[in-house]
């Protein structure tokens, strides 16, 4: 069921070709055809080919990306918003050629609210950039998937990470998105009130649309207060089903915790050799704590009493800043410390979600497939809230071990889908997971799907080819 891209295609010349004549008095250089650059822009992190667009625009306001949208409008031509390239799923590849609209200059941020604990920014600042404003602010942004993507392409993407079993994901963080829409009007989806009953909520419509109903140019965020006291550490277990158990109880019991995060011993070992630490190649979770110092402790001493009755071996504590960075900094590299187990390979990653109460059984059952799989493989997730990766790591010029690749994570769906989950928590579908949604959704939830894509983008410019076929 894994899709596979069908042949690229591109619009007229003719066609292209006047959108280039008239995007160029706006842009100057930076409208381009570079091979290069083009080759750039058609790749995400994944397996999947790349497929270049045909020109690549690198606009600087929300007024250019209106002006660069109309262009192609008029003339049909696909328009591919561009981020930072950290997509998984062939969310960039230019599936029928076009113009990729790459948002990376856009890096204003636009206004910092303390007293409202809130912020908007443009669509091209990344997280780090975010948090490293707001250090002297007292606030933080939680949103942390392992890559340093852009604020609009976590948006696009309904984007998590390690905090959000404390924090929420991107769908709880966004008060307000602008958008450019298809026909390159500029929208503004809600006012920045932390809750409203009025129409429809359009700010969660695009949330996840991954740029195939409009282009997302800014984004207002809730922020939150940095914490007085945060504790992490790192605690191996005896069995992969001992470390879920674990976290299932934690969950249960209600303690809030911020991160909890599980890697099996392949993903261990390649966190070792890629970041330079000494863990014990075992199922391990990675853990944090926030609050007052008294609060994180009690914390502490809850999650440590349920993990001693799983068997755990004890917890290794990062008690300074410079320790804490560097624990989690080999925690949100293990997507490149798996990759580097196969020098040369590509990583292609499940991103199923299930119900918590049925993440041991998930897991267990994956486990067993993943040793019976020639693919080489490493398991890493968010345990928290039942979110888990299986990184499959493929020679992409080997079809037998992407087949194989293939098959087992249509296995690792079907089984989350069965126990009422999801194919992505996190990841998107781009056209790489477009196969499950008929399965996950049913016929009538997918032809909704088609009939809201129709209804904003009738000609069918906004990144072509992803979430829903025509």
């Amino acid at each position: 069921m894994t899709a596979a891209a069908a042949p690229q295609t591109h619009p007229p010349a003719d066609a292209l070709a006047a959108v280039l004549d008239a995007l160029r008095p706006l842009l100057g250089d930076r409208l381009t055809t570079s091979a290069a650059v083009r080759e750039q822009h058609g790749r995400d992190e994944s397996y999947h080919d790349p497929m270049p667009p045909d020109a690549v625009a690198f606009a600087e306001s929300t007024e250019e990306v209106a002006a660069i949208v109309r262009a192609c409008a008029e003339h049909r031509v696909p328009v591919i918003p561009f981020g930072t390239g950290t997509s998984l799923e062939g969310h960039v590849a230019a599936l029928k050629g076009g113009l990729c609209l790459d948002v990376s200059r856009m890096t204003e941020i636009v206004a910092v609210r303390p007293e409202d604990m809130d912020c908007t920014v443009q669509a091209g600042v990344t997280r780090t950039q975010l948090n490293e404003h707001l250090r002297d602010t007292g606030l933080f942004f939680p949103i942390a998937p392992g890559a340093d993507a852009s604020i609009g392409g976590m948006a696009a993407t309904r984007a998590s990470g390690t905090n959000a079993v404390r924090y929420g994901t991107m769908r709880e963080a966004v008060l307000a998105l602008t958008v450019v829409t298809a026909d390159g009007r500029i929208v503004r989806t809600a006012r920045r009130a932390r809750k409203s009953a009025a129409g429809y909520d359009l700010t969660r419509l695009f949330i996840g649309s991954e740029g195939t109903l409009g282009v997302i140019t800014e984004v207002t965020l809730r922020l939150h207060g940095i914490p007085e006291c945060i504790l992490s550490a790192v605690c191996p277990f005896p069995s992969l089903k001992a470390a879920v158990d674990t976290v299932i109880e934690t969950i249960q019991t209600g303690v809030p915790i911020a991160r909890i995060e599980l890697l099996d011993p392949n993903q261990m070992r390649a966190v070792n050799a890629y970041s330079g630490t000494d863990y014990a190649i075992a199922p391990t979770l990675f853990l944090e704590f926030h609050g007052t110092e008294a609060f994180a402790r009690e914390q502490v001493g809850m999650v440590e009493a349920i993990a001693g009755e799983h068997g755990a071996k004890g917890f290794a504590w990062a008690d300074t800043l410079e320790e804490r960075t560097k624990l989690w900094a080999a925690r949100h590299t293990a997507y490149y410390a798996g990759l580097a187990l196969k020098p040369g390979a590509k990583g292609f990653s499940s991103d199923v979600c299930v119900p918590i109460s049925r993440l041991a059984a998930c897991l267990e059952e994956t486990e067993a497939d993943c040793a019976a799989s020639p693919v080489t493989t490493a398991i890493v997730g968010h345990v928290g809230d039942g979110n888990f990766h299986v990184l499959f790591i493929v020679d992409p010029d080997d079809p037998e071990e992407i087949a194989a690749a293939r098959a087992l994570n249509d296995r690792i769906v079907e089984r989350a889908l069965a126990m009422e989950g999801t194919c992505t928590g996190e990841h998107g579908v781009g056209y790489g997971k477009m196969a499950f949604l008929e399965a996950e959704h049913g016929p009538d939830g997918l032809a909704l799907m088609r009939a809201v894509k129709q209804a904003l983008d009738p000609h069918g410019i906004m990144n072509p080819g992803k979430i829903v076929a025509p």
